[in-house]
């Protein structure tokens, strides 16, 4: 009994210890501001298409090259592949085949936060993913922290039993000279430093909460993300290496997941095809500074069961292997190839828009009920046919709640401004009710 005493009044001290320290000289905004593209550039940074496009084009406004000239990096007609061993990384979680999640924005809205929270708890999701920005916890200089957002996004999961994980991007005014928004830091270890202090504050051993898992940027194969110049998967991976480092010196179980890449069908300044920067990352020593590998899965046009070979025939689909559910795949084939079978690919955004409004995202846009349909099919593929090499999938969205309709992320969301579910969020609700989804 006193044991059971004392252990309450240890963790009512560490709630008190912990709440939010909020400087009384800088209050933290209302909503935080979303105006640039987040967390979803999957053709927004490359700019590949016009109003009228079926096929895409490049950067430039020229056609995309043929498909017969784009393979795939060394996976043009692969090689069957013996199967790797599949075990797991010491002291790392390792997910069910799949885990299921939704991308929701709590961090910053905290107006949302219950609805957000109830979303996924109705679909009976044991994951949640969200944006949180650097740029907002460590603004007023390095060092000086503000964990207002940080601690209600992370109590607030772990008080619901939802696992939680992050993608930490948008670095503050001071790290960057040119003050570029989505740029990566001018020293890269002062990214590494916040990434300890954020691991730190919400590590496996707090009782409170923890942050279990981390994605180290997002989508650097746009240049978009990476402060406007071409990019570069050797400066990539050395912010990767950085960070991974701090991560694991604050807490070893947090697990590190690399950035999703963009799957861009096109190969220029401003973009690098994500099967080709992920080989450069390979060329680049990344392997050891990653626990899970991250991949972003949009289906585009086509149904989540059409190939990358598929894909890359037809023009209605886009006439290019990446357009489509199932790269994922030719993703797993460079990381079987460079004897990375051992770990697992989580799928930290997919999903398919309805887009109306929006001409570049029009030509693969679905109607809402062809979007719940592909989601459960593509949930339940990955089910049958990538374990066990897939973990925790994140369907992209639950929608930020000040989004107008002229943002083209509010045409992947599930629900609708004002909480009411669209059909897709019903179908998934009813796949999971009645089995199709276990």
């Amino acid at each position: 009994m006193r044991r059971s005493i004392w252990l309450l009044c240890t963790l009512v001290l560490f709630a008190v210890s912990s709440v939010s320290t909020v400087r009384a000289d800088v209050s933290p905004p209302a909503v935080l501001d979303y105006d640039i593209p987040n967390g979803h550039s999957f053709t927004k940074g490359a700019g590949l298409w016009p109003a009228e496009a079926v096929v895409p084009h490049d950067a430039d406004g020229r056609a995309a090259e043929s498909p017969a000239s784009q393979q795939p990096v060394a996976l043009s007609n692969p090689a069957p592949m013996p199967a790797p061993s599949y075990t797991p990384l010491p002291g790392i979680y390792r997910a069910a085949s799949p885990e299921y999640g939704l991308h929701t924005f709590v961090f910053g809205h905290p107006d949302s936060e219950k609805y957000s929270y109830q979303k996924v708890l109705d679909l009976g999701f044991p994951w949640h993913k969200n944006l949180l920005e650097w740029r907002w916890v460590e603004r007023e200089g390095k060092g000086k922290f503000d964990w207002y957002y940080t601690d209600t996004l992370v109590y607030g999961s772990a008080g619901r039993g939802i696992k939680l994980m992050v993608r930490v991007d948008f670095p503050p005014n001071w790290a960057r000279k040119d003050g570029h928004p989505e740029g990566p830091p001018d020293f890269y270890q002062d990214y590494a430093d916040f990434i300890s202090a954020l691991v730190g504050r919400y590590s496996s051993k707090n009782p409170m909460g923890r942050i279990w898992a981390i994605e180290i940027w997002n989508e650097p194969n746009l240049s978009t993300n990476w402060g406007g110049q071409k990019p570069d998967a050797t400066a990539y991976t050395r912010l990767l290496k950085t960070a991974y480092e701090a991560a694991k010196r604050a807490d070893p179980a947090v697990v590190i997941i690399a950035a999703g890449l963009s799957p861009t069908g096109a190969n220029n300044n401003d973009v690098i095809p994500d099967d080709l920067f992920l080989q450069q990352m390979y060329d680049a020593g990344a392997a050891p500074y990653f626990d899970v590998l991250g991949a972003h899965a949009p289906g585009y046009k086509a149904p989540p069961e059409v190939s990358p070979a598929e894909a890359a025939a037809n023009p209605s689909y886009g006439g290019h292997r990446s357009f489509t559910f199932r790269r994922v795949e030719d993703l797993r084939d460079i990381m079987v190839r460079n004897g990375d079978g051992g770990k697992q690919i989580w799928v930290t955004e997919f999903g398919w828009t309805s887009d109306p409004i929006n001409p570049a995202y029009g030509w693969h846009a679905v109607t809402e009920e062809q979007k719940g349909e592909y989601l459960v099919r593509a949930l339940n593929y990955a089910r049958n046919n990538w374990a066990p090499w897939i973990g925790t999938m994140v369907v992209w969205n639950i929608t930020a709640p000040d989004w107008p309709e002229s943002r083209e992320e509010y045409w992947w969301s599930i629900i609708n401004k004002d909480w009411s579910p669209r059909p897709a969020f019903n179908m998934l609700l009813q796949a999971r009710r009645d089995g199709t989804l276990p």
